[in-house]
This record gives structure tokens, C-alpha cells and sequence, in this order.
């Protein structure tokens, strides 16, 4: 596996692997229109050669976001989630951020326990906020950990406000 940055030019791929991941996909514009905004930056993951995951966070007033992160369902459990969201923390960190937030689906039991070994914990809910024609609504939890990661990595969990 290896990790690269992304760039604008790279705004179809990025929009190939969201619709692989989500069933909400975002249009190359959008990722471009992202991707063109103040702090934003991505991070794609290839997996034999090919792309299988990316990344993509914001940030601003040493706070980041992550606004999305995707891996084919091909390419999952094979720790690309993870290696993208700690290469995206490493840089957000030398950029002066010190907190992450991301927002994950309630039943996204996968996701969540990625960023629960991560030191994410639960700071917000969105009460019904996902929803499918036919199907239960599910709430979005907002997580929140303190930068660096490496010490919730580690196991050593630092007290959220």
C-alpha cells in the first residue's frame, strides 16, 4: 500500500472511489470545489497499484475536519482507513491544528470502531440525520479527538473537553 497526496487533478478519481464507498455520491465539482477551498487537502491510498481509499479533511483556526473518507469495499479491512486518517493527522498537526472532528452514521459499526482505537470519542449527535427511502433513519455522531493521534494509537487516551 502506498499514500499520496491529492490535487485537483486527481477530483475524478477521488469522485470514482466516493461512489464506490457511499451511496450519496460527490461529483468530481464537488471534490474540486473542496479541494480549492482554504486549508482543505486530500490523500488517496493505492492498494497493487491501484486507487482503494482516500481522504479528504479541512482545516482552520487550529481545528480540522474530516469531511470524508472512503475505501473500496473490495480494499477494506486491510487498514487503509486507518493509515489515511493518521497520514492526514500528521499533517494537520505540522500545520498547527490540535483537534479533529469527523461526523460517522450511528450504525457504521466498522467506522466507529476505527475512530474509537483512534482516541475519537463522541462530542454531538444529529438525531435522524441519515436516511434511506424504506429504511430507519439513523443519527450522525460527531466525534472529536485531540492531535497528535500517535498517543490514542498507543492507547494512551488524553481527556476530551
Amino acid at each position: 500500500m502506498s499514500l499520496r497526496p491529492a490535487t485537483v487533478t486527481d477530483c475524478a478519481l477521488l469522485a470514482t472511489l466516493h461512489a464506490a464507498s457511499f451511496d450519496d455520491p460527490w461529483s468530481g465539482e464537488a471534490f474540486a470545489a473542496l479541494l480549492g477551498a482554504p486549508g482543505a487537502s486530500a490523500y488517496l491510498a493505492e492498494a497493487d497499484g491501484k486507487a482503494a481509499g482516500f481522504i479528504l479533511v479541512r482545516e482552520a483556526a487550529g481545528e480540522a475536519e474530516i469531511l470524508s473518507l472512503g475505501v473500496k469495499p473490495e480494499a477494506r479491512r486491510q487498514g487503509l482507513a486507518r493509515s489515511l486518517v493518521l497520514a492526514a493527522a500528521k499533517a494537520i498537526v505540522a500545520n498547527g491544528s490540535q483537534i479533529l472532528f469527523l461526523e460517522v452514521a450511528s450504525d457504521n459499526l466498522a467506522a466507529r470502531g476505527l475512530y474509537g482505537s483512534l482516541g475519537f470519542a463522541e462530542v454531538g449527535r444529529r438525531l435522524a440525520y441519515y436516511t434511506k427511502p424504506g429504511a430507519p433513519a439513523h443519527d450522525a455522531l460527531i466525534l472529536k479527538a485531540r492531535l497528535p493521534l500517535e498517543a490514542a494509537r498507543m492507547g494512551i487516551c488524553r481527556q476530551l473537553d
